[in-house]
Order: C-alpha cells, then sequence, then structure tokens
C-alpha cells in the first residue's frame, strides 16, 4: 500500500483576548534604581538630581507608572550585601508589583559581574526587564547577555583599579607612620582638639585596673565578673563583657603609644572579606605615636604571663574524654605546683577525719592513677607548703634586688589611701628611705679611703633630694598629719618584717614571684622563681 504525502500544518499559538487587551491598554509599572558610593556633598547632590530626574522621566510617559525611585547612598557597588534598597527592589520584583527597572548604567545596578548577571537572570526569569540608559540595552531582549557581561566585566574591572588605588595610598601613608583610630569602639583614648589622640581619665583608670587584676592572678573570666559587678561597659557602650573583648585590651600595643599598621587586610574588593594579616602584607610598627595609658615593662609582663597561662600543661583528669588546661585564679598552687617524680601538677583536697577537715595537696596521676603512674609522690599540707614558700621567698629576696623590690612594693600596697594622701605618703615614704640610706653610707665612710669620694657625691645627692621633697612636704596641710604618719609608721613596720618575721602567704604576690614549686619530698620542695632563682626549701 502506498504511503500517504507527508503534511505539515500550521497551528497559531493562541493569545488570550483578555491577556492582549490588558498588556495593550494597562499602564507598565515602572521603578528607577539610583546609587552614589560615597557620602560626599558633590555625591550627594547627584543622588538628588537623579531620584528627580527618574521621576520626572517616568511621570512623562502616559503607559508608565512609577512604582517608586529606588536609592542607596554612600554604598559600594560591588556588593548587593548592604544595598538595603536595591534588595527592597528586588522583593518587590518577585511579588509581582514591578515591571520594569530603569537605571542609569550597569556599573550603576553592580560592579561585580557575577552579581550583575545573576539578578539579571533572576528578573528575566520573572518577565521584568531592566533597562541600562547609558548603554541603551534591555534585559529581556535577546542577546543582551553577552553585552552585559562585556560591560559588567568593565565596571568591575575600575572597581579592581580604583581598589588597587585606595590600597597603594594606604600603604605610602603607612609608611609615612600615619595611624588611624576608631575611637567610637576604643576605651580610653578620644579624639583631642589637635586630632591626635589623647587619654580619657576615667576609661584610663578601667584600662589600669584589667592590666593590675591579670598581674595580679585574675583569670579573664574573674576580672570579666569584678567589671560586670561594677557597672562598667565595654568599649561598644555594652553591659555584657565577652572573652575576645577583654583579651583583645590586653594585647593591644597601643596602650603602651605604640602601633601596628595593617593587623588585618582585604582580600579583594568583591567579597570584601577581611582577614589577620600573618605575613601576606607588610606590617608598620610606629613607636610612642600617642600618649601612654599602660607603660611599656606593665605590657610586656602583661603579654608574657599571657603565653605562660596559655603553655600550661594539660592534665588528663579520670572520667574526662579530653585534657584540662585551664587557667585558675583561685589558688596560685593550682598552677604552680608540680610533682618531682612523674612532673603532673598537684590539686588541692579537703581531707576530713573525726568531724575535723584539713586542706592537702597530692599528685593527680596519684589521685586518679594510684601507683600506677606516680609511685612517691607525697602529700602535701597546705599550711606546711604556705610557710615554706614564704621563707624561701624572703631568704632570695634578700639577696636579690629586683625581688626586694617587688617585695616591698606588694608590702607597700596592702595599706590603703586615699587619692588626696598618695603623693604625701610617697614624700614621706621616700624621706625615710633616704635617712636609712644616708645612715648605711655614712657608716662606709674611712680615713684614706679611696671610695670617700664617691660616698660624698652620693651623700651630697641624698641631702639636695632630702631638702626638694622637704620643700613640696611643706606646701601640703597638716589637717591629716598624724593619720599618714601612722601609715608612714606601719609601711616600714611591714617593711622590717622581710629581714626579721615571717611574711603571710598571698596567691597575688606568689603568681609575680614565682615560675614553679617542685615537691621533691615530704620534707623538701624546690622554688624556682621568675628570673631562673632556685632555692631549695626544707618543710619547717
Amino acid at each position: 500500500m502506498p504511503q500517504a504525502e507527508k503534511v505539515v500544518r500550521y497551528i497559531a499559538p493562541k493569545v488570550s483576548v483578555s491577556e492582549e487587551i490588558k498588556n495593550k491598554y494597562r499602564q507598565k509599572r515602572v521603578a528607577a534604581y539610583c546609587r552614589v558610593s560615597t557620602q560626599q556633598e558633590e555625591q550627594i547632590n547627584s543622588y538628588e538630581v537623579q531620584t528627580r530626574y527618574y521621576t520626572e522621566k517616568i511621570n512623562a510617559e502616559p503607559k508608565w507608572k512609577l512604582v517608586r525611585i529606588f536609592a542607596d547612598k554612600g554604598i559600594s557597588g560591588t556588593s548587593t550585601k548592604h544595598r538595603d534598597e536595591f534588595n527592597k527592589m528586588i522583593r518587590m520584583c518577585k511579588r509581582g508589583r514591578i515591571d520594569m527597572i530603569i537605571t542609569k548604567s550597569i556599573s550603576r545596578f553592580a560592579r561585580n559581574t557575577v552579581d550583575c548577571l545573576k539578578y539579571v537572570r533572576l528578573l528575566k526569569d520573572i518577565n521584568v526587564d531592566v533597562f541600562f540608559e547609558e548603554q541603551g540595552i534591555h534585559s529581556i531582549e535577546k542577546g543582551s547577555e553577552f553585552y552585559i557581561t562585556v560591560y559588567g566585566s568593565i565596571a568591575q574591572s575600575e572597581s579592581e583599579n580604583i581598589s588597587a588605588n585606595v590600597r597603594w595610598g594606604k600603604e605610602q601613608s603607612a609608611r609615612e607612620g600615619n595611624v588611624s583610630f576608631h575611637y567610637k569602639n576604643f576605651l580610653g583614648y578620644r579624639k583631642g582638639d589637635d586630632g591626635n589622640p589623647e587619654i580619657v581619665p576615667e576609661e584610663a583608670e578601667i584600662i589600669r585596673y584589667i592590666y593590675e587584676r591579670f598581674l595580679a592572678g585574675d583569670s579573664h573570666q574573674t576580672i570579666i565578673n569584678k567589671l560586670q559587678n561594677k557597672k562598667i561597659l565595654t568599649p561598644g557602650g555594652k553591659e555584657r563583657w565577652t572573652y575576645g573583648t577583654l583579651h583583645s585590651i590586653l594585647t593591644n600595643e597601643r596602650y603602651m603609644g605604640d602601633a601596628i599598621i595593617n593587623k588585618t587586610y582585604t582580600v579583594d574588593c568583591i567579597s570584601k572579606k577581611k582577614k589577620r594579616n600573618n605575613g601576606e602584607r607588610a606590617k608598620y610598627y610606629v613607636e610612642n605615636n600617642h600618649p601612654a595609658i599602660i607603660d611599656r615593662a606593665t605590657f610586656g609582663k602583661v603579654q608574657e604571663e599571657i603565653a605562660r597561662r596559655s603553655g600550661l600543661r594539660k592534665v588528663k583528669q579520670v572520667g574526662t574524654k579530653t585534657e584540662l588546661g585551664k587557667y585558675s585564679s583561685k589558688y596560685a598552687l593550682t598552677e604552680l605546683l608540680v610533682c618531682g617524680e612523674c612532673g603532673t601538677p598537684y590539686r588541692r583536697c579537703t581531707w576530713t577525719a573525726c568531724g575535723n577537715k584539713r586542706i592537702v595537696w597530692r599528685c593527680i596521676s596519684r589521685l586518679d592513677y594510684g601507683k600506677k603512674r606516680c609511685h612517691n609522690s607525697p602529700t602535701m599540707s597546705e599550711e606546711d607548703l604556705h610557710r615554706a614558700i614564704m621563707s624561701a621567698v624572703q631568704t632570695v629576696a634578700m639577696q636579690n634586688t629586683k625581688l626586694l623590690q617587688t617585695l616591698k612594693t606588694f608590702i607597700t600596697m596592702t595599706v590603703k589611701c586615699d587619692d588626696s594622701e598618695d603623693r604625701e605618703l610617697e614624700i614621706k615614704v621616700r624621706l625615710a628611705e633616704i635617712n636609712d640610706e644616708f645612715q648605711k653610707a655614712m657608716s662606709l665612710v674611712s680615713v684614706d679611703d679611696d671610695n670617700n669620694l664617691v660616698i660624698e657625691q652620693r651623700l651630697t645627692e641624698l641631702i639636695m633630694e632630702k631638702e626638694k621633697l622637704n620643700k613640696e612636704l611643706a606646701k601640703y596641710s597638716d589637717e591629716d598629719s598624724a593619720n599618714s604618719d601612722s601609715k608612714v609608721n606601719e609601711i616600714v613596720r611591714l617593711t622590717d618584717i622581710l629581714e626579721n618575721q615571717p611574711l603571710q602567704f598571698n596567691d597575688e604576690l606568689i603568681r609575680q614571684m614565682l615560675q614553679c614549686v617542685v615537691v621533691e619530698s615530704k620534707e623538701r620542695i624546690k622554688v624556682i622563681f621568675n628570673d631562673g632563682t632556685e632555692i631549695d626549701q626544707p618543710i619547717l
């Protein structure tokens, strides 16, 4: 049977009469988008001009109906993340409330090629046209994506060139040591009348308090609790302090008057992602850039203490899956007392016998694993440990000028003074020291001694200093002299304790002076000081 001839018939597309009439007579809902990238006055004027221009343009077209003018001020076009008006416009398009968007150019719409194509395609899928006036392109037309890609790439390249120029400018500024301060979230400083940083006294006291408590042995959390109890606000004005905020204050070199430029850097102008500069870019260290709140010696001690706490040996506890090595500020010996046999830290324990409680320290390995890991570590009485350690401190301090000064400073600080008495008390203490040194120097003078000239010169210096201090002291009121004198006598008495009487154990003092205490036996410990001095001390 012969095959029938093939016939092709054309079936015209159906067009809804109502939809055709609707498209013919309905006004097109049009929005405009404009953006200026800076907050400079000339740019703000440009923004106002653009807004007025699009309002008049859309209203002048009979077949167009103005929906809204969307405008972002002072926002970069390399990302849509912070362009609130742009994102609001996209949401309205998705809801079917906009038919067409007019914008000046592709660079005004987006300087990021990926973002530009992403949103053009998204809008095209929901039948929303984007008209770029400068290029004369309708995104809904065929072949438009090629031109949008080309012009978008040019716009992105312009942004990258601008970013490179800005980076070069900042690099030159850094080379010259120009330091920028973000005063809004920086505790302790404000912008002075000359444009340079100046110290805010009340905020500086908070910074000093933080450093003082940290060196006294307080942990981050302990300091945080104290700050919150005192109702002290964070640099950002919040009531709740965090570990990161406090740690930043303790490690920020700007508090000793220096500044590091380029601590962080921006990866690229598109993502604007910031990364910590670990050597990828050049850094600049500017010394003595502004007044210091914390002296260099104190700042250095804090950095050493941070490193020391971070390097504490971790000890696995029975019943736990991971090692524990968290710094504890409650007892100084928690981190300082170690076993001479296995090197494991000691733990503070409370023993109860016949209703009587006794505080002792025991090796953690011996506690958790018995004699399996540590055979001969002794149990140490806390009272005996404290007495032996302080005896070692006094012995070494009398032979070490630096340690002796630390002890004297600590003892002096135990006598509380009002602010108005501080200077007067300081003068009287110094006068007492001068008198003591004067008597000792006089006792060294002998007939036909070659050192007499040096001693006489020192005696003259002491006399001149004493006269100067007496003149300054005479300016102060005698109103509370009796009270002040009693405090000076107390300081002298406390200082004499170093030579004649045992000192009471103090956690803060021990943290400042000792590196560790090694338990060698029940009868003997080794006390190691921060300067490396070691002393074998019997348990008395």
